[in-house]
């Protein structure tokens, strides 16, 4: 059992220490806070990435995610192709009345559309004023931080990989097409010498020739 009145002379110790600490007045709206880099705020939209596959919509728990789209033909990329259909977005919206932050919106875009946004002044005197549509995501989609840097020890992403392995691969054909050229330049070049000294000396028979045939005529 412990003393009896410590609990009370605990307590009376935190009161103490907070009434001798020098009170803090965050000056918010004047002053911003600093918010941690994984803040929860609202949600922004990349709607470039888009593809209107529905996956947001559809695992999303508090059904607060509305799209709308349309399909349209796209004509083939090549002659004799098939024309394709793509989904084209019409309406992105998010009732943020409803929304509970939970993030599996963010979790489950396969393409990269949705982020996390710092922001956090959108209150509004009505609750119906909540349902943003996509054009006000979209503002909120560039007060997205960067990311963190990868740690230096860290493997290089796959797709960045792949990218360089393309990017390399061309770099090389086009390194042997260039030396291909060069040397059958270099080749024209050594060949040309060989059959050049028959033409001055031509010229020059032909100049004495006519020469000679002009003093008989004389």
């Amino acid at each position: 059992m412990g003393i009896p009145g410590s609990g009370l002379a605990k307590g009376l110790a935190v009161t103490l220490r907070t009434m001798t600490r020098r009170s803090v007045t965050a000056q918010y709206p004047d002053v911003q806070p600093d918010l941690a880099p994984r803040t929860r705020g609202v949600i922004g939209l990349f709607e470039e990435n888009c593809t209107v596959c529905m996956l947001c919509a559809r695992e999303c728990p508090d059904w607060c995610i509305y799209i709308d789209s349309h399909k349209e033909t796209v004509p083939p990329a090549a002659p004799g192709g098939r024309e394709r259909s793509r989904n084209v977005l019409d309406r992105f919206a998010i009732d943020f009345a409803l929304c509970m932050y939970c993030g599996i919106c963010i979790e489950v875009c396969p393409f990269d559309a949705l982020f996390w946004s710092p922001e956090f002044e959108y209150a509004e005197t009505d609750i119906r004023e909540l349902t943003h549509e996509r054009d006000k995501l979209r503002e909120w989609m560039w007060t997205v931080p960067e990311p963190p840097a990868l740690d230096p020890a860290a493997e290089e992403p796959k797709e960045i990989a792949a990218a360089r392995k393309a990017a390399d691969k061309l770099a090389a054909q086009q390194a042997a097409e260039a030396e291909a050229e060069a040397a059958s330049g270099a080749e024209a070049a050594a060949e040309a010498p060989a059959g050049a000294p028959e033409t001055p000396d031509r010229n020059i028979k032909d100049t004495k020739d006519a020469k000679d045939t002009k003093e008989e005529g004389t």
